[in-house]
Order: C-alpha cells, then structure tokens, then sequence
C-alpha cells in the first residue's frame, strides 16, 4: 500500500508542477515586463498646444495618462483614433459631440470612447481632464497631431 501512495504522488504531482513551470516560463517570454515608473506631474513640463489647450502625458508600455487642460471655450475638434479612450474630469465640464449625440461629462464623471468612434469636445468651463488611451496614442507622442495645434 504505501508504494502505491508513492507511485501516485510521483505520477500525478511532479507531473501538474511542470506543466504550470512551462506556462509561467512562455508567459514571461512572450510578455515582457516593463519598467516601473513613477512620475509626479509637476516634474513633467506642459505642453502648450493652442492658447487655449495644454497637456501632460506619461506613456506605459500599453497604456497612456495624459492631464490636459483646457480653458473655457477650447474646441477639441472631431477626430477620431484607433484608441479606446477613458476621459475623466477632474474640474470643470466638457461638452462630447459624439455618436449623434451630445453628452455633458462633468467633474467627478467619465466617458469611455470606442475605438474610431468620431468625437468633438468643447469645455463649458475651465477644466482639467484625465484621459487614458490604449495603446498609446503615436500622433502624441510624435507630435503629429496638428489638429489640436490650431489656434482656438
């Protein structure tokens, strides 16, 4: 009896760990980690992109944070990206033209943009907006975005 115990154990419990070993080991090597970052705000200069708009961003591997602020009256033109798009408002309001629709998003609310969905915004008041794109948005980065460039 006790050799049979063992026969199992042998059989049945090395067997599940190497199989887990393997996955995690693939995993690792298929996804790399990328580096932690921490950034206050402050430490990262405002961009000025009209008169009226400014921003910051910090970039992940797979995510963006950008703080853009805008001043009352700023139009953000209709545009649309490949990014999914999380804008939150920290202060003040924009008003979204978007699927047919407009949407006041007020401070302390969010809205979540699809993939190329068309949008235009206009801040009813001074605001400052939280927005999160994933992936990371290249015309930003590469600063390729003249439509947010133009005096508004």
């Amino acid at each position: 009896m006790p050799k049979s115990k063992k026969q199992s154990k042998s059989v049945a419990g090395p067997s599940k760990p190497k199989a887990k070993n393997v996955e995690r080991a693939f995993v690792k090597k298929a996804v790399p980690k990328s580096a932690l970052q921490y950034i206050p705000w402050h430490t990262i200069p405002l961009e000025d992109l009209n008169p009226l708009l400014q921003r910051q961003f910090v970039v992940g591997q797979e995510i963006m944070l950008a703080r853009v602020l805008l001043k009352k009256g700023c139009i953000v033109p209709l545009h649309s990206h490949k990014n999914e798009q999380l804008t939150y408002i920290v202060e003040g309001a924009l008003k979204f033209y978007i699927d047919g629709k407009e949407i006041v998003v007020n401070a302390g609310e969010v809205l979540c943009i699809p993939s190329n969905m068309p949008h235009k915004a206009l801040a009813l008041e001074d605001t400052v907006d939280l927005d999160v794109f994933t992936p990371p948005r290249a015309d930003w980065i590469n600063k390729t975005d003249d439509y947010l460039r133009r005096e508004k």
